[in-house]
């Protein structure tokens, strides 16, 4: 009889590539193609850019990791995020960002895709997160911010309009056009 261990916080770290601890098991997560990574790396700058100018948060790009405590997922790890707390040494950052956008890509698409989506959402919120961006580069409905107070509702935002992250991250805007550049 053999006996699994959990996946730890040092298996996150010797993961080659972006990862997340999800059921005890280390998720590999596959590369982002061309267009959602550009589209997460607008984000980020657009957050970094509001970082130097407003101050209030931290902006953090894709592939970091963020500890978290649930029973079933110890880390997140979203394309784009804005975390609050301090900033403590070279390790992964503790706790849930406050605000975590996810850019899908190729294979993020489909009932089981979409499920998927659902319940890291719900996890999000489960650990704290107050907004999750769902970026959805092939769609009509753009960005859909869904907040934890209402989590099932979300605001779409489409070509043409100013997307926000209230309240997690207080009077910062994007245009939805910048992620398509």
């Amino acid at each position: 009889m053999t006996t699994k261990t959990a996946a730890t916080v040092e298996d996150l770290a010797r993961a080659a590539g972006k990862a997340e601890i999800v059921d005890g098991r280390l998720f590999l997560m596959s590369p982002s193609g061309a267009r959602p990574g550009r589209a997460a790396l607008r984000i980020t700058v657009s957050l970094t850019r509001h970082e130097d100018n407003r101050g209030g948060g931290f902006a953090f790009g894709d592939n970091v990791g963020f500890l978290v405590q649930l029973p079933q997922r110890q880390s997140f790890s979203p394309d784009a995020a804005w975390h609050t707390a301090p900033i403590e040494g070279m390790g992964f950052v503790k706790g849930a960002p406050a605000f975590a956008a996810e850019v899908r890509s190729e294979g993020d698409y489909g009932p089981r895709a979409e499920a998927e989506i659902a319940a890291k959402r719900r996890d999000y919120f489960a650990a704290g997160t107050t907004v999750v961006w769902d970026v959805d580069l092939l769609g009509t409905d753009v960005v859909r911010v869904y907040v934890a107070t209402n989590p099932d509702v979300p605001r779409v935002y489409r070509r043409g309009d100013l997307a926000e992250a209230e309240p997690a991250v207080p009077g910062w805007r994007m245009t939805v056009d910048e992620l398509f550049r």
